[in-house]
């Protein structure tokens, strides 16, 4: 689901249904991009919650990661059972905003060079 986000002209449940629609053709199931709701609802909560965490930004580094001040405070108010595969959730989450970040930082660096 990350990565079909992440990459350029991506394409989401919406828009293949809609675009099987238009062209009368019966959805493929092996074809159609997963959704929030195909994760059990562990996984479901653990992107809530990555996404209700604040981001940790540094000028001249960019997003280093996110603030885990608050995570007790959801952990509890979820009720989050297995913490171990929930902060494995987190923790890959966290990996990939860092490396898209830096990975964007060094994309502008780049450009700026070849301007001068």
């Amino acid at each position: 689901m990350y990565k079909n986000i992440d990459s350029p002209g991506s394409i989401t449940r919406e828009k293949y249904l809609e675009i099987c629609k238009q062209m009368n053709q019966e959805p493929d199931p092996d074809k159609i991009p997963p959704d929030l709701h195909d994760f059990p609802e562990s996984t479901q909560i653990a992107i809530q919650v990555f996404n209700m965490l604040g981001d940790r930004v540094y000028p001249e580094i960019g997003y280093v990661g996110k603030d885990y001040t608050n995570l007790p405070i959801y952990l509890k108010y979820y009720e989050v059972d297995d913490i171990e595969f929930f902060l494995e959730i987190l923790a890959w989450l966290d990996s990939r905003a860092i490396k898209k970040s830096s990975e964007e930082l060094k994309r502008q660096y780049d450009k700026l060079k070849r301007k001068k």
